[in-house]
């Protein structure tokens, strides 16, 4: 039996044990956008609903729901100037179970690989879904590993790292085949904002992430437990934005709190910060300043939850 986390004692920040939990998305076409995330992704349909005219899809690795497709046909396409979603992060546990993700993401036809990158604190190659939705499929150097700068923030750097070499170094065909059964998880979201000192006052004053490096140009890294980041912020592409126009694409940021004392925790800075929250006990609700809907639940949300947010 697992004993549950301590309450955090400083309920200004979230809990050290706060993880990232399944991303929603609003796409056109579920049943393509369900077969690219099969195949390129080695992710397995779970479970699906049809909620009036639209059908919500969970896949994931093992039993453990990832992503949550909405089919929304008829909305206008992902505006990458707007704010929303830089890209969903997808976290394996070692460089094979990581790089046979990225050879089948490689081997897609609808894949667009966008390139790749060693940041100190991991490993990172980076897609676009056929809908226009960033992904990155990461692994993490072990935090012995990482660096600090003298005020305190995480050392992150972005250097090439070579794909080919890569998977000729850590790709095994026995890992490639059997990629589904290899765990994953949601790393973190690296989000798009109109204005990075209001998402500081929204995601590290209110919702209470700590920041992790917040002096990279137009962006912003936080996290709980001292994790490299859990989201980040940027306005490489949205400088400016308002409130999101509907469309495809992100629909749901979700956020996991060890019990219901953090959710009390939260509730209690977002009505400090004079901000909307709906709390339906086991989960708190709120929009940060451009319209993105971010759900902090307790452990325990299965794919029938998911499927009934």
């Amino acid at each position: 039996m697992t004993t549950p986390a301590a309450p955090s004692t400083d309920e200004r920040i979230l809990h050290p044990a706060t993880t990232m939990d399944a991303v929603t998305l609003h796409v056109g076409d579920l049943e393509g956008m369900s077969a690219y995330y099969s195949t390129a992704l080695a992710l397995t349909p779970l479970q699906e609903r049809s909620r009036g005219r639209a059908v919500h899809r969970v896949l994931g690795r093992g039993a453990a729901p990832l992503i949550r497709l909405i089919a929304t046909p008829g909305l206008p396409d992902v505006d990458p100037r707007q704010a929303g979603l830089f890209h969903t992060a997808f976290l394996f546990e070692d460089a094979v179970s990581l790089a046979a993700t990225v050879a089948r993401a490689a081997q897609h036809p609808e894949s667009t690989f966008v390139g790749s990158s060693d940041h100190l604190v991991s490993e990172a190659f980076y897609f676009t879904d056929p809908e226009g939705n960033g992904i990155e499929l990461y692994r993490d150097r072990p935090r012995s590993a990482w660096t600090y700068r003298p005020n305190g923030e995480v050392e992150m750097a972005s250097i090439h790292l070579d794909p080919r070499a890569y998977l000729q170094q850590h790709l095994t065909e026995e890992a490639l085949e059997t990629a589904e059964e290899h765990p994953g998880v949601i790393g973190h979201v690296h989000l798009q904002v109109g204005d990075i000192a209001r998402a500081r006052d929204f995601y590290v004053g209110a919702l209470g992430f700590q920041t992790m490096l917040g002096t990279h140009p137009g962006a912003l890294f936080a996290s709980a437990g001292g994790y490299h980041h859990h989201v980040a912020m940027n306005t490489w592409n949205s400088a400016g934005a308002g409130p999101r126009a509907v469309g495809l694409g992100l629909g749901d940021v979700a956020i996991t709190v060890p019990g219901r004392d953090d959710l009390d925790a939260l509730a209690s800075r977002l009505k400090s910060a004079d901000l909307q929250a709906a709390d339906d006990g086991d989960r708190v609700t709120v929009t940060d300043p451009w319209g993105t809907h971010v759900t902090v639940a307790v452990p325990g949300t299965t794919t029938e939850d998911l499927l009934e947010r």
